[in-house]
């Protein structure tokens, strides 16, 4: 892509912007009145604390719209949006099963998971957001182990208030200095996790399952969009690697997929 059509500083500062403010209005109103029951949207952190799921839909709210490079807005939108739902539906429906493992067992014997809805949903909305970014077959599918390893390794970091986001913060802060759409595309999530960052920390709230999964998506799809072929060979090894660490130590202390 030739500089001269890629986006740049104005544009980060946009994404960041449009994203931070999309999310604080969100979560702002989810506050205020969030549909359904009260109690469904209430959870019991790893103190015992009540906390809120109102950070999840704000993120991922935030992390979509912020998407800012017209031409990788679609791929973003499909990999944020699908990781989400999927996220959503876990955070919602989710069973008491631990591990890919445990899940990927339970399928054998015709039951489908919430894990299993989020490995394939995740693994299938990054190869279609993989697709629309990259040109070559081999690139698509290493841009989608890259967008869904991301979104499954910020969920496995979860496991304390404002861990996830400050993981987004610390890992997506370099890619603010990569220029054109990769540049743009790190600071939506960026601005989504520094909107709730602090609600997150005082533990109020929590990204649950929903945002978390968005975020890391959104972060993949800026990894995939600054990233060459060996880039995204060196990136998708090492998310394999993490989440499969993280997977297994997850399943041996008990806390949540």
């Amino acid at each position: 892509m030739a500089a001269s059509r890629n986006p740049g500083s104005g544009s980060r500062l946009a994404a960041f912007v449009t994203a931070f403010g999309a999310s604080r209005s969100v979560y702002g109103a989810l506050r205020r009145r969030a549909p359904g029951d009260p109690a469904r949207w209430q959870r019991k952190n790893y103190a015992g604390r009540t906390v809120d799921l109102y950070a999840g839909p704000a993120a991922v709210v935030g992390a979509a719209l912020g998407t800012v490079p017209a031409r990788t807005r679609g791929a973003a939108g499909i990999a944020v949006v699908a990781a989400g739902a999927c996220g959503a539906y876990d955070d919602m429906l989710g069973d008491h099963r631990r591990g890919f493992r445990a899940h990927l067992g339970a399928l054998r014997q015709g039951e489908v998971t919430s894990g299993a809805v989020k490995l394939f949903g995740i693994g299938a909305a990054g190869l279609a957001a993989g697709a629309l970014l990259k040109e070559r077959p081999v690139d698509k599918l290493l841009a989608g182990v890259v967008i869904a390893g991301a979104a499954h390794f910020v969920n496995l970091v979860d496991v304390a208030p404002g861990r996830a986001a400050v993981a987004v913060l610390g890992i997506g802060a370099p890619g603010l200095l990569r220029r054109g759409s990769a540049g743009a595309l790190a600071a939506a999530p960026l601005g989504a996790a520094a909107a709730i960052v602090t609600e997150d920390l005082g533990e109020r709230t929590m990204l649950g399952d929903t945002g978390a999964h968005a975020l890391g998506a959104a972060l993949g799809t800026a990894i995939v969009a600054g990233n060459g072929r060996a880039g995204l060979a060196l990136h998708a090894a090492a998310l394999i690697a993490a989440v499969a660490y993280g997977d297994e130590v997850s399943r041996i202390a008990g806390s949540p997929m």
